[in-house]
């Protein structure tokens, strides 16, 4: 199967409208939480010079985890890998649950952080996981994945293929659905997302050779979810896990940007494929 990841630097297509004052103070009170030893007086004003105003870090839906690590370093002036580092620490801690061993792919939640100069990776991090598990932890996405069958870190799972495979925010429950019906009857995902991950990179292209790959995240020659997270969902393609379309739907591929096709027919889907390779072979050329 063949299929068309979204661009991992679109924002967030549904954010708060905040008034200005009401932004200011969000940005201020978030800070305070992942800063290292500050200290603000609440009653200054915005205006007052001794308030520091908080830079906003943009973490988009989809980002992988080594994208978030890279952008953390840069907003924080910190030598690159800082942040991977100091994730992985035995010392860090990240409130993240049992089931994903310490690796927090998935749980650095996509959002705008407010950044100040005392800032620190940990605290920042940490932020994040625990912004997730607050939204993970949710009595509709617990009951939700407990409807599906799934544990709540499957579903974050799945929602992280979700959010790599949807061509727009409109086909995440579709694509959904699809992964739903595909364990359900046993099959194998094949999910190019999860090569593309396994392999370090984003393409519209895989190769026979691709889907041999030796790799728990080759979901070609394995069955089941990927053990962990293949990048950070959104809340979008969250709720399109554990409320998906209906239908029968078992394959997909964008043929082209806006024109995603569903079937069940296996047929269908190869007549689908061959249009989709045409459009590419013709754009290449």
């Amino acid at each position: 199967m063949t299929y068309r990841p979204p661009s991992p630097y679109a924002p967030s297509r549904r954010r708060p409208r905040l008034t200005r004052r009401g932004k200011a103070a969000l940005l201020v009170g978030a800070a305070l939480a992942v800063a290292a030893a500050v200290t603000v007086p609440l009653l200054l004003t915005r205006d007052d010079p001794a308030v520091e105003q908080p830079r906003a870090l943009l973490v988009p839906e989809g980002w992988r985890a080594g994208q978030v690590y890279t952008a953390v370093d840069r907003a924080l002036g910190l030598p690159e890998g800082t942040s991977r580092k100091t994730a992985t620490a035995p010392g860090t801690a990240l409130p993240l649950p049992a089931a994903a061993g310490g690796n927090p792919e998935g749980y650095l939640f996509p959002a705008t952080y407010p950044v100040l100069k005392a800032t620190t990776p940990e605290g920042l991090l940490r932020f994040m996981v625990d912004t997730a598990g607050k939204r993970f932890g949710a009595a509709r996405v617990v009951e939700g994945a407990k409807a599906r069958r799934l544990s709540v870190y499957e579903t974050v799972v799945a929602a992280s293929i979700v959010q790599a495979e949807a061509d727009n925010p409109e086909d995440m429950a579709k694509v959904a659905r699809v992964v739903h019906n595909r364990l359900a009857r046993g099959m194998a995902l094949q999910m190019d997302s999860t090569l593309n991950y396994a392999l370090g990179r984003s393409t519209l292209d895989t190769t026979h050779e691709d889907t041999r790959t030796e790799s728990p995240y080759n979901t070609y020659e394995r069955k089941g979810l990927p053990p962990t997270p293949i990048g950070n969902p959104g809340d979008m393609a969250l709720d399109a896990v554990i409320r998906p379309a209906d239908g029968d739907w078992l394959y997909f591929v964008t043929v082209a940007p806006g024109d995603t096709r569903f079937t069940a027919d296996y047929a269908a889907h190869q007549a689908n494929v061959a249009e989709f390779n045409a459009i590419r072979g013709a754009t290449k050329g």
